[in-house]
């Protein structure tokens, strides 16, 4: 049975939401604030939060932040009433896998959730994979890290998911939701605009050598490239 943080100050909502996931076999914690939902966090183990971004005490964006600190590679997923450009792209930057505005069918939460946890459930893939040279570049598949000369870069699991996918097809130009559906699990509006920000970071990772490179070719795909001599 998955573990499920929800941290929701509406309780109507959060009652309705709670016995709905209950029924698809969840167990479900709920918090109705976000200082609540961090202490509990500290004190127990979840296998994904969702949260509400408007919240009094601690919002959900800054719940969110403090929980990374905590355990970087927990999934989660914000509930907003707002549809505002600028909460998605925070909530992207903050590693978010999902973003759901209200208001929202219960059935709709229990999907993004399975896809999110099935996601999760191919970690195995880098568990399996061994140490990786990439150009200049040792990729430790094991310890999360990118390391060139005496600089460690310290990845989250999903970087290194899209490093060890883009790896195994490079120079190949790769269809983005091939690449979506490989490393997200699906290819929807919100993943693309996840990927993309994940795309910005690990070229800055690989910047210190010339002979990789990741290239967009608009509206037909992705190409990790490793020049070799």
């Amino acid at each position: 049975m998955k573990k499920i943080l929800l941290a929701e100050d509406d309780f109507d909502f959060a009652n309705v939401l709670k016995q709905y996931l209950e029924l698809y076999k969840y167990d479900v914690t709920w918090a109705e604030n976000g200082e609540i939902a961090l202490d509990l966090f500290k004190k127990e183990t979840f296998d994904i939060c969702v949260f509400d971004v408007m919240m009094p005490k601690l919002d959900g964006f800054s719940l969110a932040e403090k929980i990374i600190k905590i355990s970087p590679e927990i999934p989660f997923i914000f509930l907003t009433a707002k549809k505002l450009k600028e909460d998605k792209i925070t909530g992207l930057k903050l590693g978010a896998d999902d973003y759901i505005v209200k208001p929202f069918e219960a059935e709709e939460l229990i999907l993004r959730l399975q896809n999110i946890l099935k996601r999760s459930q191919k970690k195995d893939l880098l568990k399996e994979s061994e140490e990786i040279q990439i150009g200049l570049y040792h990729f430790d598949t094991k310890r999360l890290t990118l390391k060139i000369n005496h600089q460690t870069q310290q990845l989250t699991e999903k970087e290194a998911s899209l490093i060890l996918y883009f790896f195994n097809h490079k120079n190949q130009l790769l269809k983005r939701e091939q690449i979506l559906k490989a490393v997200w699990g699906n290819d929807d509006f919100f993943s693309g605009r996840s990927m993309d920000v994940y795309l910005s970071k690990i070229r800055k990772y690989f910047k210190d050598d010339s002979t990789i490179s990741i290239e967009s070719t608009r509206n037909i795909g992705i190409e990790f490239k490793i020049v070799t001599n």
